[in-house]
């Protein structure tokens, strides 16, 4: 072995101990970067691509610019369906205090709270299929127990998922069981590390009920919220798993969202373009990008002036 060999590995060996403590981390996240990259951003940006020709999927790409985005404008399944994200979006937002009043309740010593607890978490872990039949069941003409709720009530029988009316309105119900039970977990989870030292402190201050939970509890829980956000927020703009099983987008389409209505177009029997398709993808992302961003960019300033 020469005089050179020994010098090169010797000075490799030097620099692996210099910066060891600064690259080991980095090569325990090469593979998990790596398949992010292949897996999500390298998808993003075909996506983008792809929705700049008219494509079947099999056949030649045809190159038409930003053809499939001026035919958006025209489309009125299109402002259908982003109206119904965008009626999603709102009322999906009612999951986050809805998950932490219960977390709250929850987060306390006795008898029976592990059985509450369990059942709390049920609708978490249940298939989405299985929710969209429970609920389908549920608001069934004939049999459905909210049916016979309503027609004891009233005096009459509402199909809901057979009205346009009230049909977005029972999705998002039937949406919001497994996400509350979601967020509901986050909390608690998130309440098992706030500081009983500043609890102690509020209730020196006078601290209790709403104001113990909004001026101290509450900001322990940021980062909790900040995952109920934006999980809740990815959940609302692309719904399609209930949409698909409990209305397939009807009646006459007016349940259809934007990511049920990319399927309709670019997959369905009613579609194969591909083209438009990614353009809808294209717009869903960016709509999803722009609240995620905003919260994000709130939530880094509240750090910075706390």
């Amino acid at each position: 072995m020469t005089a050179a060999t020994l010098t090169t590995r010797r000075s490799a060996r030097g620099f692996w101990r210099r910066n060891q403590r600064r690259l080991a981390p980095w090569l325990f996240l090469a593979p998990g970067m790596a398949m992010f990259a292949v897996y999500v951003i390298a998808p993003i940006f075909e996506s983008m691509w792809i929705s700049l020709y008219d494509w079947d999927g099999i056949g030649e790409k045809a190159w038409i610019g930003l053809e499939n985005y001026v035919e958006l404008f025209d489309d009125e399944a299109f402002y259908t369906s982003l109206e119904n994200n965008v009626l999603w979006l709102l009322l999906y937002m009612l999951a986050i205090p809805a998950g932490l009043m219960i977390a709250v309740f929850l987060n306390q010593n006795v008898w029976g709270i592990r059985l509450y607890k369990s059942l709390f978490f049920f609708p978490f872990v249940i298939s989405q299929v299985v929710v969209g039949l429970i609920f389908s069941w549920f608001y069934a003409p004939n049999f459905g127990l909210l049916t016979r709720i309503i027609e004891g009530l009233t005096g009459e029988s509402i199909a809901i998922l057979a009205d346009e009316r009230f049909v977005t309105y029972g999705i998002i119900a039937a949406g919001l069981w497994p996400q509350i039970a979601y967020c509901m977990i986050l909390y608690l989870t998130g309440l098992n590390n706030v500081s009983p030292d500043q609890i102690e402190a509020g209730r020196l201050d006078g601290a209790k009920g709403w104001r113990m939970l909004w001026h101290v509890i509450l900001p322990q829980l940021r980062p909790a919220t900040f995952i109920a956000v934006v999980v809740t927020v990815i959940g609302a703009l692309r719904s399609f798993d209930l949409i698909s099983i409990m209305t397939d987008g009807g009646p006459y389409g007016s349940s259809r969202v934007l990511s049920f209505y990319m399927y309709e177009q670019a997959l369905s029997e009613y579609g194969f373009r591909m083209g438009y398709g990614a353009a809808i993808a294209v717009v869903l992302f960016c709509i999803m990008m722009v609240f995620i961003t905003l919260f994000i960019v709130r939530m880094v300033s509240e750090e910075r002036q706390s």
